[in-house]
């Protein structure tokens, strides 16, 4: 305070207003600068941060329930696979479906094939048949059997074509697909 006085002493009454003013202004703008500046982007970045972890957090709750439904096919899978019979082969389902659904005698060729999965515990058994002349309705029969099976199969592929003589029937190539124990 003393140093004030001296600088103080020999200015004017308007000068030492100024000075004051001055001094003040700057004090403000320091406090705003380095306190208030600082505490309201602080605050603008915790609601970002707020704002993206409620986002992240819903999305893991998406993640979360298609985990759940992921493990309750695979537990679904898993029963199904174990009640499979024991002498199963995709060939001879497909056979049998085939007289079942009445089309047994529209079947021009089945190739079966097999090969490993990708981590090698079980066999990818495939059969790729071709149907020649028959309905949509049968073919619908057909497609029903295999994938609504307890054997859990899947069409991989289905190529569809215009019957040439019959009018109304289609010729169909299709791969079904199961997995197999080793």
């Amino acid at each position: 305070m003393p140093m004030i006085a001296t600088i103080t002493k020999n200015m004017t009454k308007r000068e030492r207003y100024a000075v004051f003013l001055t001094g003040a202004f700057l004090c403000l703008f320091v406090m705003v600068q380095f306190i208030v500046f600082p505490y309201m982007d602080g605050k603008e970045t915790l609601k970002r941060q707020v704002a993206q972890k409620t986002k992240d957090l819903e999305e893991m709750l998406v993640l979360k329930s298609r985990v759940e439904a992921l493990n309750q096919t695979t537990d679904l899978s898993r029963i199904n696979f174990a009640g499979r019979d024991k002498d199963f082969t995709l060939f001879s389902f497909l056979d049998r479906l085939s007289g079942e659904t009445g089309i047994k005698d529209h079947i021009t060729y089945m190739k079966p094939s097999s090969s490993e999965s990708k981590n090698g515990a079980y066999t990818i058994s495939q059969v790729e048949l071709k149907l020649k002349a028959i309905t949509l309705k049968q073919l619908t029969e057909y497609l029903y059997g295999v994938e609504t099976s307890r054997n859990i199969m899947f069409v991989k592929r289905l190529t569809l074509d215009k019957s040439v003589k019959p009018e109304g029937y289609v010729d169909v190539v299709m791969q079904v697909e199961t997995y197999e124990k080793k």
